[in-house]
Order: structure tokens, then C-alpha cells, then sequence
């Protein structure tokens, strides 16, 4: 009998690990299918990021070429205008017609650029500012400021707030005392 309660003991023991391995791998195939999935998932991804990369620079080169187009177009109207305006320089009563027509093409390609963001930046009479201006020359005018823009060479002007091209133009630089003072020996030496 006593192998009985042994064996009666045994199998019931046997019982749960058969349940265990059963469960086990339940969850190995439970575990297998999420891989799976996941892996199709990643598969998936990694291609719409392919085309996602394929894509991207065809629709750039687009929004480019269609923003050229938009600013070709505004400005077309001051090619047809400048166009007339030499057609009829020759009939022209006198000079100042000329000179007005020219003048309405400057501002209405003013107004275009406007329209675009761009803005043109002051410097005559202002202060002198590195990050607006680029100084080609400098000149001293005592009845003027310190680094007040005197001239203005060329224009310069903004889009959206940034430079894009800084105004170039001279700038007053008043001699410093030490300057005055070495003037006005070589003035007594000679």
C-alpha cells in the first residue's frame, strides 16, 4: 500500500506540471503572434518611412517651383509696364514723362516686394548699424552726429525681418581729440 499512497502521491504532482508546460506555451505562442505582429508592424513602418523619404523632396522641389511661379507672375505686370513705357520713350512730350513712368514702375515693383515681405531698409539719417548696414566709406561732417549714415550707395532690404542684403553707405566718423590735436601740429610744422 505503500506504493499506492506514492503513486496516488506522484500523479498529482504530474498533473501540474503537464498544466504548467501547457501554459507555458500558450504564452509562447501568445508571445510568438505579438512578435509577429509587431515585426509586420515595423515592416510597415520602415516602408512608409521609405516613401515617406522618396516623397518629401519631389513635393519640396514642387512648393519651390510653384512659389517661383506665384513671384514670376507679380512680377510680369512691371515687365509689360516697363515694356510700354520704352515703346512710347520715343514719343515722349519731353523728359519728365519719362521720368514719371519710370518712377510708377519703381513703386509699383516696390509694392510687389512689399507683397512678398520684402522691405526696404532706411539708412539715410539713421544711426549707423552693423547688422543693417555695411559702411564702404567714412567721412567727416562736424555738424552731424557720430556714426550717422550720410550716403546711401546701395539699398538695402529684409524678407520676413532678416537682411538679405545689407544697405552699403558712408558713415560719419568725427576725428577724436588726439586726431584734431595731430592735425593741428602738422598744420604749425608746415
Amino acid at each position: 500500500m505503500a506504493k499506492s499512497k506514492e503513486e496516488k502521491q506522484k500523479q498529482p504532482k504530474a498533473k501540474p506540471k503537464d498544466d504548467e508546460v501547457k501554459k507555458l506555451l500558450a504564452k509562447i505562442d501568445a508571445l510568438q503572434n505579438e512578435k509577429d505582429e509587431l515585426f509586420a508592424k515595423l515592416q510597415r513602418i520602415g516602408a512608409d518611412y521609405e516613401n515617406f523619404q522618396k516623397r518629401i523632396p519631389k513635393q519640396i522641389a514642387d512648393t519651390i517651383g510653384y512659389e517661383k511661379e506665384k513671384i514670376i507672375k507679380t512680377l510680369l505686370p512691371v515687365l509689360d509696364n516697363f515694356d510700354h513705357t520704352l515703346q512710347n520713350a520715343h514719343s515722349a512730350e519731353n523728359i519728365d514723362v519719362l521720368i514719371k513712368g519710370v518712377r510708377i514702375i519703381y513703386d509699383q515693383m516696390l509694392d510687389i516686394l512689399k507683397s512678398h515681405n520684402v522691405e526696404r531698409i532706411k539708412a539715410l539719417g539713421e544711426k549707423f548699424d552693423p547688422g543693417l548696414h555695411q559702411a564702404m566709406l567714412q567721412r567727416s561732417e562736424s555738424d552731424r552726429e557720430e556714426n550717422i549714415v550720410l550716403e546711401e550707395f546701395q539699398a538695402g532690404y529684409k524678407l520676413n525681418g532678416r537682411v538679405i542684403r545689407p544697405s552699403k553707405v558712408i558713415v560719419n566718423k568725427l576725428p577724436s581729440e588726439m586726431d584734431q590735436k595731430k592735425n593741428e601740429e602738422e598744420i604749425d610744422n608746415q
